[in-house]
C-alpha cells in the first residue's frame, strides 16, 4: 500500500500571455468560469481527493491568488451588515484552515519541472499531487480523487492521460504504452512534445500528476529539454525502471482553459450543468443560433 497523499502543488507562476490584455494585471488562474476562478476549481478538486496542505508556486503579479484564499474582514462585515448570509458562507467556505496554505516563488520561468522543484522543501519526502488550473475537468467523481484511489493500489508516478488527435501530440507529453489494465496504462517511456510522425502513441498527459518524492532529485540532475526548460516529462521518463509509472484514463471531460476557445467551451459546459442557469443558457444559445442563421 502506498502512503497517504496529503500535499498538493499548484504551479501558478505563468504569465498568461494568450489571454492578454485580460491577464495584464490579473493572474490567468483567476479568470472565472461562470462565477468561480480556475484556481478555485483546482483547489476544490484537491480537497475532494483528501488533500490537506496546499502549496502555490507563484511569481510576480500573483498576489490576487493569495488574497482569494485569505479572509477579508471588510467584505465579511459588509455581507453581515446587509444580511447576505449565503454569500458570506460561500466566501468563508472556500478558505482552507490556517496553516494549510503556503506560497513559494518561482524566480525564473524555467518550465513546469522547475516550478515543481521550487516546492521541494515544502513537500519533503512524501508523495504529492500537482494540479494545473488551466486544465479544467468536469466529472461526477473529481479527476484527482479517481487517481488517488487508483494510486493507493499502485504507488510510483501517475499522470492523467487522454487520447488526442495525432497532429496535436506536439503540444503534450506523450506516453509509450507497455500495457493496459482497465483505466490504468503502464508506460515504458514518455516524450515531451514530439512531432506527430515521431509520437510513440496519441495517449497524452494533461495537468494532473501524482509524484513520488524521488522526482526532486531527478529534476535537479536532468538537463534542460524542450524550450530550454526543465521538463517534468523528462524527469518522469528518467525515473521509469526505478519506480512504477502509469497513465490514468480519467472519467470526465477536460477543457483546455489555456486557450480562448477551450475557456469558452468550459464556461458553456459548466453553466449548462447548473440548475439555476441551464434553461437561460439554452435559450441564449438558441437565440444566437437563430441570429447567425438570419445573417
Amino acid at each position: 500500500m502506498s502512503r497517504k497523499i496529503k500535499k498538493a502543488v499548484f504551479p501558478v507562476a505563468g504569465m498568461g500571455t494568450r489571454f492578454l490584455p485580460a491577464t495584464k494585471a490579473m493572474p490567468k488562474e483567476m479568470l472565472p468560469v461562470v462565477d468561480k476562478p480556475l484556481i478555485q476549481y483546482a483547489v476544490e478538486e484537491a480537497i475532494a481527493a483528501g488533500i490537506e496542505e496546499f502549496i502555490f508556486v507563484t511569481g510576480r503579479g500573483k498576489t490576487a491568488i493569495e488574497d482569494h484564499f485569505d479572509r477579508s474582514a471588510e467584505l465579511e462585515a459588509i455581507l453581515t451588515e446587509r444580511g447576505k448570509t449565503d454569500a458570506l458562507e460561500t466566501a468563508l467556505a472556500m478558505i482552507p484552515e490556517n496553516g494549510r496554505v503556503t506560497y513559494t516563488r518561482q524566480g525564473n520561468p524555467l518550465g513546469l519541472g522547475h516550478a515543481v522543484l521550487c516546492a521541494k522543501s515544502l513537500v519533503g519526502d512524501e508523495p504529492f499531487v500537482v494540479l494545473l488550473a488551466d486544465d479544467l475537468i468536469q466529472a461526477k467523481t473529481p479527476c484527482m480523487k479517481q487517481m488517488v484511489e487508483s494510486y493507493g493500489r499502485t504507488g510510483g508516478n501517475m499522470v492523467a492521460v487522454m487520447d488526442v488527435p495525432r497532429e496535436e501530440t506536439q503540444r503534450y507529453g506523450v506516453l509509450e504504452v507497455e500495457g493496459t489494465n482497465g483505466r490504468l496504462v503502464s508506460a515504458c517511456g514518455m516524450v515531451e512534445k514530439p512531432k506527430p510522425e515521431d509520437a510513440p502513441s496519441t495517449l497524452s498527459a494533461i495537468g494532473r500528476y501524482i509524484l513520488d518524492p524521488g522526482i526532486f532529485e531527478t529534476l535537479e540532475n536532468i538537463p534542460r529539454g524542450a524550450g530550454n526548460e526543465i521538463q517534468l516529462t523528462d524527469a518522469l521518463a528518467a525515473m521509469i525502471g526505478k519506480v512504477p509509472f502509469y497513465g490514468y484514463r480519467f472519467e470526465g471531460r477536460r477543457f483546455d482553459c489555456g486557450n480562448k476557445i477551450g475557456f469558452l467551451r468550459a464556461t458553456m459546459a459548466f453553466a449548462l450543468a447548473r440548475e439555476d442557469m441551464k434553461d437561460d443558457v439554452r435559450q441564449l444559445i438558441h437565440e444566437f443560433a437563430e441570429g447567425e442563421a438570419a445573417e
